[in-house]
């Protein structure tokens, strides 16, 4: 099949935030496109025996990284207790979760511009002990991809689009 959304990953190489901030927003991007020109049916559609459907995707995505960008690191407890749920409610509008995740990824962003580096301690510990926002890095980057290829298949399977 026709890889219909295919992109180029970064080729930025500037430095170890520099990279670290393409492949996120290469991820974030991903997730994004997966859910562009779709409708609030074709967003909410169950097509996997759990709860995941391509809004619950962003949805949950949204609550981690406000979790991990805005709590743990930058110590903002508005976010201290997100429950990470896939599952979005009938009346909260698809437009609206989607502008509610490039509103946490522009606050993640400005916590990482503000952190001063990569070797900075999270506000909050994990596991009992700060992380250095390389590791939040690290998670956020992992999780994220994890879910733009959980994405891409509900995607395909939606309406046949395909790539990353």
């Amino acid at each position: 099949m026709l890889e219909s959304q295919r992109e180029g990953v970064p080729r930025n190489d500037g430095g170890e935030l520099d990279t670290a901030l393409a492949f996120l927003s290469f991820a974030r991007s991903c997730v994004l496109k997966k859910v562009s020109g779709l409708d609030d049916e074709q967003l909410r559609r169950r097509l996997v025996v759990s709860d995941t459907t391509l809004l619950g995707l962003v949805a949950h995505l949204t609550d981690a990284e406000r979790y991990w960008f805005g709590f743990t690191l930058a110590g903002d407890v508005r976010y201290a207790d997100v429950d990470f749920d896939m599952v979005v409610a009938a009346d909260r509008r698809a437009d609206q979760v989607i502008a509610d995740y490039r509103s946490a990824i522009a606050e993640s962003d400005a916590h990482i511009s503000a952190a001063g580096g990569m070797d900075v301690r999270t506000a909050r510990p994990v596991d009992g002990e700060p992380r250095t926002l390389r590791w939040v890095f690290a998670h956020m980057t992992g999780e994220t991809v994890r879910h733009a290829g959980h994405a891409d298949i509900l995607r395909e399977l939606v309406d046949g689009a395909t790539g990353r």
